[in-house]
């Protein structure tokens, strides 16, 4: 389980002093959850995510994993612990193939060239096309955010955050996506946690948690919270799906 206390943290601003990106945020997220934190941008839902898996500290507030105090815990330690993230836009690693990755993730379990390629094709890809190929430039954006996926189904991680998996992708790698992270859960049996805009994603969500200037404006069960996303005044949508409320959120575009 992950429990976050009175969480707040500020950012300095090129024009001087420091803006408050968090507020004494309270969150917990429960053992083989499926939780999508949601938000326009400027809400800190990225600065949240980072502050979990130790990329940033926060000014205040402590973080408990599994009932241990992690903190002050590296970015290291944390995922020795099980706490694993997907970057927004991936790492792609020069002279590494994907199955170098794979077998990385794994960690101290061995895995077999067949094993690998159950991993590959659970998200869509053809094992024989892509194990033995290089990360790098010529994989496509939804090549690489699968090949990610099946990191963190090897990994069988308690605890995986995503950062706004559908950025960069195409449309039909996104609709891919969506039984991919059902999957995901059902292997892991751990907690996932997606930052997200997409209506699709919220809809595949045990809870929703709708982040508005730093702080937790609302937070339930998708029956509860995605009605009220989708007939609020002032919904917006950007893009396929993309779904963000100015009125419950009314800082969209000041970034963070």
């Amino acid at each position: 389980m992950l429990q976050l206390k009175q969480i707040t943290f500020s950012a300095p601003q090129e024009s001087g002093g420091e803006r408050q990106i968090l507020s004494h945020v309270d969150f917990t997220a429960e053992q083989g959850k499926f939780i999508v934190i949601t938000g326009p941008n400027g809400s800190g839902k990225s600065t949240l995510a980072r502050i979990i898996v130790g990329i940033q500290q926060p000014d205040e507030g402590r973080i408990f994993f599994e009932g241990e105090d992690i903190t002050d815990l590296s970015i290291s330690e944390r995922a020795k612990r099980g706490i694993a993230f997907a970057f927004q836009q991936p790492v792609r690693f020069k002279g590494l193939t994907v199955s170098d990755l794979l077998g990385l993730a794994a960690g101290e379990e061995i895995l077999t060239r067949k094993q690998m390629c159950t991993y590959l094709q659970q998200v869509g890809l053809c094992a024989a096309d892509y194990i033995d190929r290089d990360v790098n430039a010529s994989l496509s954006g939804g090549e690489i955010k699968r090949i990610e996926i099946a990191m963190a189904m090897a990994r069988k991680a308690p605890l995986t955050i995503f950062d706004e998996p559908e950025a960069g992708i195409d449309l039909w790698s996104f609709n891919h996506l969506i039984d991919v992270f059902r999957r995901l859960r059902d292997v892991t049996k751990g907690t996932v946690i997606i930052i997200s805009h997409q209506e699709r994603i919220l809809d595949i969500a045990d809870e929703i948690v709708v982040l508005s200037g730093g702080q937790i404006a609302a937070r339930g069960g998708k029956e509860e919270i995605l009605p009220t996303l989708l007939q609020s005044h002032g919904m917006t949508n950007r893009g396929p799906g993309c779904l963000v409320d100015r009125q419950v959120c009314p800082n969209e575009g000041s970034g963070a």
